[in-house]
This record gives C-alpha cells, sequence and structure tokens, in this order.
C-alpha cells in the first residue's frame, strides 16, 4: 500500500488485524484484476461472492452461532475499506449486503428470523437487498406509497421501489411500506420479502454512471404475499429499523469513500514516481506532489472520522452525528482524491487504460446514496441544534 499507516487502527485485535489483512490480499490479488471486467460487463461473477463467503467476509459482525466471524462494526467496515480500493462495485453490494439486510435482521430480527436467514446470508448462498427508495420518494423516505395490509396470517403488499442494490442478486429483501401512506413515521412496516414471493417481480434498472458491475433494478409488489413471521419488529414501528439501519450503512458508505479514494491515490502515486517529464519524475514537481499530499491528509482523515463513528456504533454510543460527518466528509474527499487523480495522469486519466478513470466515475455515487450531501448536512445540523421547526 502507498500509505503504510492504512491498516493501523485503534482497538484493532489480533484477528480483527488478520481479517483486513486477509481481505487486502484477496483484494488486491483476486478481485483488482477482474475489476475492468466487472464494470465493463457490468456484474459482478457469482465466484467473487462464493469467495467471500468462504473467506467469512459476509458476516463479520454476526456471531458464530448463526454462522458469523463475531467480530466488530469496525472490522466490518474495513472489509468493505479494502474492497473498494479494488473493485468500488463489488464493495457497495458488500456493504448493502451486511450493513443494510445482515446488519438489521441481527438487531431487530427474532431468534427464529436470525436462525432462519443469517446463516446463509453469511455464507454467500443467499443475499440481501435494501428496498426503501421510491419513485416518489428519494430523499423523504417516510413519502413511501408502497402499502400493506394484514390479511390473516398474511401481509399484502403493493407499490414499486428503485434504484436497490443488488436486486437481481438478492435471495432476502428488507422492505419498507406502510400501513397507511401518507400518515408519516409511526405506521412504517419493515418486511424481509424472499425472492419467488408470489405477486413480487423485479425489473431492469438504468444505465448507470459508475459503480456499473454492483446490480440494481426496479422492485414491483402487486398484492405481493408475505407471511406474518416475515414482518421485521413490531408491526407500525418499522420507521425505527430503517432509520437506524441507514445510520449504520452510512458508516459503510463511508469506509467505502476511504477505500475507493485509497485505491484512486496509489494509482496516482505509482504514475507520479514512473512518468518522467524534463527529464525527471512528475512527482518531484510541487504542482504535482501538492496534489498527492492534499489527496494523502484527505484520505487519512476520512479514515480517522469512519472508524470514529463504528467504534462509537460498536459501544452502544450516541453515534447519528459521527456517522452523518464521516459519510458526508468521505464522499466528497473520495470525488476530490479521484477529479484529483485523473488530473496528475493528466490525458492519460481521461482513458480506460488507467484505473483512475473507473475510480472517478465510480466516486459521484457516494454523494447521492443512502443520503445525500444535502442531507447529511441536515442530519449534522439537527444533531447540534435540535428540531427547531
Amino acid at each position: 500500500m502507498a500509505d503504510a499507516d492504512a491498516f493501523e487502527a485503534p482497538n484493532f485485535s489480533d484477528e480483527q488485524g488478520m481479517v483486513r489483512e486477509t481481505v487486502h490480499g484477496f483484494a488486491r490479488s483476486e478481485l483488482m484484476p477482474l475489476a475492468p471486467e466487472i464494470d465493463e460487463k457490468k456484474r459482478i461473477p457469482r465466484q467473487i461472492y462464493t469467495r467471500l463467503g468462504e473467506l467469512q467476509l459476509l458476516g463479520v459482525p454476526v456471531p458464530e452461532a448463526y454462522g458469523g466471524m463475531g467480530l466488530n462494526g469496525l472490522c466490518a467496515a474495513t472489509v468493505v475499506e479494502e474492497l473498494a480500493a479494488a473493485c468500488a462495485s463489488t464493495a457497495l453490494s458488500v456493504a448493502a449486503h451486511v450493513g443494510l439486510v445482515v446488519a438489521p435482521v441481527l438487531r431487530f430480527g427474532s431468534e427464529a428470523q436470525k436462525k432462519r436467514w443469517l446463516p446463509d446470508l453469511c455464507s454467500g448462498k443467499a443475499l440481501g437487498a435494501f428496498a426503501l427508495t421510491e419513485p416518489n420518494s428519494g430523499s423523504d423516505a417516510v413519502a413511501a406509497q408502497t402499502k400493506c395490509v394484514k390479511k390473516g396470517d398474511r401481509w399484502i403488499l403493493n407499490g414499486s421501489k428503485i434504484f436497490i442494490t443488488n436486486a437481481h442478486v438478492a435471495q432476502v429483501f428488507l422492505v419498507c411500506a406502510s400501513t397507511e401512506p401518507g400518515a408519516g413515521p409511526k405506521k412504517i412496516c419493515a418486511f424481509l420479502v424472499e425472492k419467488g414471493t408470489k405477486g413480487f417481480t423485479i425489473g431492469q434498472g438504468d444505465e448507470k454512471l459508475g459503480m456499473r458491475g454492483s446490480d440494481w433494478g426496479e422492485l414491483l409488489f402487486q398484492d405481493a404475499e408475505v407471511p406474518s413471521e416475515n414482518l421485521l419488529g413490531q408491526a407500525n414501528a418499522g420507521w425505527d429499523v430503517f432509520m437506524e439501519t441507514l445510520t449504520g450503512g452510512r458508516i459503510g458508505i463511508g469506509a467505502l469513500g476511504v477505500g475507493l479514494a485509497q485505491g484512486a491515490f496509489e494509482a496516482a502515486v505509482m504514475y507520479a514516481q514512473e512518468r518522467r517529464q524534463f527529464g525527471k519524475p512528475i512527482g518531484t514537481f510541487q504542482a504535482v506532489a501538492s496534489m498527492i499530499a492534499d489527496m494523502s491528509v484527505g484520505i487519512e482523515t476520512g479514515r480517522l472520522m469512519v472508524y470514529r463513528a463504528a467504534q462509537l456504533r460498536d459501544a452502544g454510543r450516541p453515534h447519528k452525528r459521527q456517522a452523518a460527518i464521516a459519510k458526508l466528509y468521505t464522499s466528497e474527499m473520495c470525488n476530490r482524491v479521484c477529479t484529483d487523480a485523473v488530473q496528475v495522469l493528466g490525458g492519460y486519466g481521461y482513458t480506460k487504460e488507467f484505473p483512475v478513470e473507473r475510480y472517478f466515475r465510480d466516486a459521484k455515487l457516494l454523494e447521492i446514496g443512502e443520503g445525500t450531501s444535502q442531507v447529511q448536512r441536515l442530519v449534522i445540523a439537527r444533531e447540534v441544534l435540535g428540531r427547531l421547526e
């Protein structure tokens, strides 16, 4: 790695350090060579998920009794970070699977639900997807119109979701629906919906700018029948499930931003060391060296923010503001780093011959997904000022 300190994290046990070294080796030796093909073909090969399952990287924070590694959220964040340095598409799919499905099942699921779903989710036999966003309710998630009605021992769902990561590769979907659309957060329910459920179909997603290998699509519910035992938590208490999950997910996106920036940084450093102009490496020129220095400062700062938010969450301490800060800073920092990496490579940075072109395209999603930068600023301000309205 270009940054030798990147492996260091406060309170890392020997086992957690070994997990990070394992994923680092996998990402650089097995995943990175496939990254251009993943981007070009717009799909992550199934063998990647199989290998992630074999390495136990899909259930890092899950207790061993349910098939996981029993480690903490900080360790899980570093897994996403390392994957992102090699292939952001894979990191995004893993972050959605672990942070937005595995974590809430572990946190809010009944014992029966944990035993039913977690072993397959941890092994990679099943993948997860998080279904909150709708065509007319992006940042205003509480305005979701997907409706659920209790009918005997089942719930009937009607509505649609868009921009759902892992839509076509997932077997388990965490779905937001309302018993009374438009009535606010106290009418929200959270359901675990399985692929193949009657009345549930999956449509194609739009062409994407970046993260092209990470699958996404539209979910359609037309009198979809979901068993009552698939309700996660209590009826009309699902809003807390989704908001708590998104808070944790922001830490995962922060880790992805750090890793993606690290990958672009390393490519820029290597080029600056090897590319010669006017008889010497371009890294000796002050203009280039200053960009490299700023990249290093931004990445290290973002890494510390992410680790701090993860540690607070692991300790059960308030961390909503810190998670939003980490997500906001790292997503914007990552875009700056990737832009500067392209600039360091000049014309070559604008071609697919070098990976910074892909990193540049991938980075933009981080300022949009799981709450835009504008939403993060609103969350931070409300945590500092309180709700003034």
